[in-house]
């Protein structure tokens, strides 16, 4: 049976006195202290055990806490350690066996506590040390999302995000120093949203209110077209839905998106989960732009962006758990560079819509099977004052599971 030898402690912002008998006894028996500034100054000022405060970057202060591993080690946090805290860093380094977690309510909890919301029916993020744009693809219309602030200037660039998206009529309330004598809510519409004077210290809840006309972009596949800035390299709506089917994304899974072209595929992976993960690879300068710009705006900042020809680009990148080949299928030793780096289970599809695209895709369906698709859309479009059908091209589909 492993020592548990390291504790963390979730403290509010009423400091000491809010904590349990427990968890009291719990830090005084610590025989190392760890925490920020704030939190080590809620001990007794005569407490002359040893601390430890968060070094910048905090990975430095995390192996030094690992090197004294079996030492009497506590560590004190903000509300409830495994919320997008400390706990978090911690248990991907230590196995839980070896440490007692001791939570106090976490912001998200105080914040319906004070608003009357249901935490299991509202979206929570958290925006410290995060890009912003990672909202864009939480606002829907009656969404009710509670967002941890990186500190004063958050509420003011929320309030900006959701006015530029037409929710400026949106409500937004500030929760500063949450538990605290000097609690304050702030309440505000996107659109007038002036508030400067805010405690770095806050969180935020944003009652999504779309204006008339807008029209609310869906978490699934198949946004329209004009969702996209690109030059004609964009994997159309219908074809972009079947596709996204096919590759079947579950939370957590990385997609491996080679010649991603605009990015339509990876970023409409990333949507379906804040958890999904993607990897678009492409070799135009001016479509690696694009690509950015749109994982921003579609609310998919995290997007890795490789610059690079496929397979060269490929090595060395994390394994992935499906793989799309939207460009450069004839590209000689493609489909082994890809086909090795599958796991077990993995799904690969491949759009073509070219005679020697085909050809490919036949060689690899002789290799290892697979099922051959033919996607055919039309879309009625005016012809004089009449309508008549246009087909899109042809494109064929190879959707193989490893």
């Amino acid at each position: 049976m492993t020592e548990k030898w390291l504790s963390i402690i979730g403290i509010g912002e009423d400091g000491l006195q809010g904590l349990s008998a427990i968890a009291l006894s719990v830090i005084a028996q610590a025989k190392v202290i760890v925490g920020g500034d704030r939190h080590l100054a809620m001990l007794p000022s005569d407490d002359q055990r040893e601390k430890i405060i968060w070094a910048s970057p905090i990975a430095t202060s995390v192996e030094e806490i690992i090197k004294r591993r079996g030492e009497s080690i506590c560590v004190l946090a903000s509300g409830d350690p495994m919320c997008y805290g400390i706990g978090v860093t911690l248990t991907r380094r230590i196995p839980i066996s070896e440490i007692t977690i001791i939570p106090a309510p976490s912001t998200f909890s105080l914040a319906c506590a004070r608003l009357g919301w249901s935490l299991t029916e509202v979206e929570t993020l958290s925006l410290n040390a995060r890009p912003s744009s990672l909202l864009q693809s939480y606002i829907y219309p009656g969404a009710k999302l509670l967002i941890l602030s990186e500190g004063k200037d958050t509420p003011a660039v929320v309030a900006q995000i959701l006015t530029n998206r037409g929710y400026g009529g949106s409500k937004i309330t500030v929760l500063e120093r949450m538990g605290g004598v000097h609690e304050r809510i702030v309440e505000g519409m996107a659109a007038f949203w002036s508030e400067t004077e805010i405690a770095a210290l806050n969180a935020m809840a944003v009652d999504c209110i779309a204006d008339a006309g807008v029209i609310p972009l869906p978490r699934l596949p198949g946004l329209p077209d004009n969702a996209y800035h690109h030059d004609g390299q964009l994997t159309k709506r219908e074809v972009r839905a079947i596709t996204l089917a096919a590759l079947a994304p579950t939370p957590g899974q990385l997609l491996w998106d080679v010649g991603a072209g605009c990015g339509s595929i990876s970023i409409e992976w990333m949507r379906t989960h804040p958890r999904c993960r993607a990897v678009a690879i492409e070799q135009n300068s001016s479509r690696l732009l694009y690509i950015a710009d749109n994982a921003a705006t579609l609310g998919t900042p995290n997007l890795q962006i490789i610059a690079g020809k496929a397979p060269a680009a490929l090595k060395d990148l994390p394994t992935p758990d499906a793989i799309f080949i939207g460009g450069g299928v004839t590209a000689t030793g493609l489909f082994d560079v890809c086909w090795e780096a599958l796991k077990p289970g993995g799904r690969l599809v491949v759009n073509v819509v070219t005679v020697e695209g085909e050809q490919t895709l036949f060689q690899w369906h002789q290799r290892v099977g697979g099922d051959l698709i033919r996607i055919a859309i039309q879309r009625a479009e005016p012809i004089g004052k009449f309508l008549g059908w246009r087909g899109m091209a042809g494109v064929t589909q190879w959707v193989v599971i490893k």
